[in-house]
């Protein structure tokens, strides 16, 4: 097995964006020599300001890495700037460990480890959950897919940025656990936001809807950490993208069918979601999906 990757070694980040950022200035702050890159020159300059350096490509950020790390929109992206012309896999030493923290489609993530293995490159996919909060602070959940070893070589990067960290299974499996999470989370959003415009049209206070869940078995995420400050406020802005659920439940539901599990319920919520990123404005935060609702509701009603 290989030695576990520690600081001072270097890291390169992929991908410095709202959530990459603040992962990156984890690493730093744990002792890893940070290359960063991103496209944006003021990503660039937060990162040099934190104490990394910034690269406007990837093929530079990754010279001298003993690790790659991924954080960018989809399993697409990811594979163009791996392997795409002028790629930055191409350029790197055998041996070198790529994690994929992005939230990328398993059956992808599959195909892009069999095509980096020719290389001599180990992919694991690390995608994260807890949003901009946790990743500032260090402590994400990471779903860890790939060979044990591979995964303990890179827990201590990890480790830097997360408090809870799972290996879950062969490779793809960490993308496949993080698009099941959001499905269950987003599951239980609509199902609380749906019970506050029942309750609220039949008297009961949206406060009083909440406490009460929160006391009783319809407790869950939502109900506990998004309800009363994003939703029932209307501010909107727990931090992570309407947008951005939405692709991780069509992942999900691809997944189903990719699997031949004619599942109802996965393939409902993934529609319901896409259909509020359509009817809703491009930067829409997830705890939104309330105002489509609302919307659906009163649609129902005028139609009768």
């Amino acid at each position: 097995m290989s030695n576990p990757i520690t600081g001072p070694a270097t890291i390169a980040f992929i991908g410095l964006g709202q959530m990459g950022m603040p992962m990156a200035r984890r690493l730093i702050a744990a002792g890893f020599t940070l290359h960063g890159a991103d496209p944006a020159e003021t990503a660039r300059r937060a990162l040099t300001e934190a104490g990394g350096s910034a690269f406007a490509s990837a093929a530079e950020a990754v010279t001298g890495a003993a690790a790659v790390i991924t954080m960018l929109p989809n399993g697409r992206v990811v594979r163009d700037v791996l392997l795409g012309s002028g790629g930055a896999a191409h350029g790197l030493p055998k041996g070198t460990l790529i994690i994929d923290m992005s939230s990328s489609a398993p059956t992808d993530t599959v195909a892009l480890a069999a095509d980096l293995a020719p290389l001599g490159l180990m992919l694991l996919d690390a995608p994260v959950s807890g949003g901009v909060k946790r990743a500032i602070d260090g402590s994400l959940a990471i779903m860890a897919g790939g060979p044990a070893d591979a995964v303990e070589q890179a827990r201590p990067v990890l480790a830097a940025m997360g408090k809870s960290i799972f290996a879950t299974g062969p490779v793809g499996s960490g993308h496949a656990m993080k698009a099941l999470n959001n499905y269950v989370s987003a599951a239980g959003l609509i199902a609380a936001c749906e019970a506050l415009l029942v309750g609220g049209k039949f008297g009961l206070a949206p406060e009083t809807i909440v406490d009460v869940l929160n006391a009783s078995t319809g407790r869950n995420n939502s109900t506990e950490v998004k309800m009363k400050p994003f939703v029932i406020t209307e501010a909107f802005n727990s931090g992570f993208s309407l947008a951005l659920m939405a692709k991780d439940l069509r992942i999900a539901a691809d997944l189903a069918d990719h699997l031949d599990l004619p599942l109802p319920q996965i393939q409902s919520v993934a529609t319901l979601w896409e259909e509020a990123k359509a009817g809703l404005e491009p930067d829409a935060d997830h705890t939104k999906i309330h105002r489509h609702l609302e919307a659906l509701s009163a649609a129902g009603k005028n139609a009768r």
